[in-house]
């Protein structure tokens, strides 16, 4: 009976002490957040791709050309390179594509990276209860064009979601820095 009681303390304060703290974030760092948003110059490099999963991202997966820790629905993308830059009405993009596409394949498949370098379309910027921020624009590369969502958190965190018409959509997570804008 003494085991059990053991036993039972031993696991109240194990459960008690894993507990997770909340990252508290100051007033000078938001309103920073708050500046990077509005002056629509940042720079987010992703961790993750999600792509959709569907049953030709479960044949890679199956077949092995995935490296250990990656599955069908979420890729790593650590080491590799990617990024996402946004100075004032022009966005930039390097954004590795994992998933299926529909036609609109350029000769010599050199387009399989989502690449954009121009100026955008309908930049709306939208600010969340959570003090997130939730960006949407239209932007183009050399042969298609992508509805872009992106949502900046507080710490630094961003998600991003591209639609297109010929290729499956896609979300990347990572961070974001602010980039200084041009004189």
């Amino acid at each position: 009976m003494k085991f059990f009681y053991l036993f039972l303390s031993l696991s109240f304060l194990t459960i008690v002490s894993c507990k997770s703290q909340k990252t508290v974030i100051t007033q000078a760092e938001l309103d920073g957040f708050k500046t990077m948003v509005n002056s629509q110059h940042f720079f987010i490099e992703s961790s993750w791709a999600y792509p959709l999963n569907t049953n030709a991202m479960q044949q890679v997966l199956n077949s092995g050309l995935l490296q250990p820790g990656n599955s069908s629905g979420n890729i790593s993308l650590v080491g590799n390179y990617n990024f996402l830059k946004v100075a004032g009405d022009s966005v930039t993009s390097h954004l590795p594509y994992y998933g299926e596409r529909r036609m609109q394949v350029a000769y010599g498949g050199t387009d399989s990276a989502i690449e954009f370098n121009g100026i955008v379309k309908n930049y709306k910027v939208q600010q969340n209860k959570d003090a997130s921020y939730t960006i949407s624009f239209e932007a183009k590369s050399n042969t298609e064009n992508f509805n872009v969502y992106i949502k900046l958190f507080s710490n630094n965190k961003s998600d991003i979601i591209l639609t297109s018409a010929s290729r499956n959509s896609i979300s990347y997570s990572g961070e974001v820095k602010p980039t200084k804008p041009l004189e």
